[in-house]
């Protein structure tokens, strides 16, 4: 009984460490979408950002939010372009 139970746990084991190949095809399609679609649009987004922010700097500098100004316009679209892991789009959503 003891050597059937010990077989059926190492079946169940090595069953639940295979992935499935959907769920590869699924993580292949994330990171191909990231680096053709995702990533140039955030560089876009980074490069668009910094003009605007030298646009609005004046007035971020006279209501004293040149820092909030900055890192909603420059520093979030760099860290979603350059920082986060390829096919992680987790952080894009906060």
């Amino acid at each position: 009984m003891k050597t059937k139970l010990l077989t059926a746990l190492c079946a169940l084991t090595l069953l639940s460490s295979i992935t499935p190949a959907a769920a590869q095809d699924e993580k292949m399609l994330d990171s191909l979408a990231d680096v053709a679609l995702v990533r140039p649009g955030c560089m876009v987004a980074t490069v668009g950002g910094t003009a605007l922010f030298i646009v609005a700097l004046p007035f971020a500098a006279m209501s004293k939010s040149v820092k909030k100004t900055a890192h909603a316009l420059v520093v979030t679209p760099a860290k979603a372009a350059f920082n986060r892991p390829v096919g992680d789009f987790t952080s894009l959503e906060n």
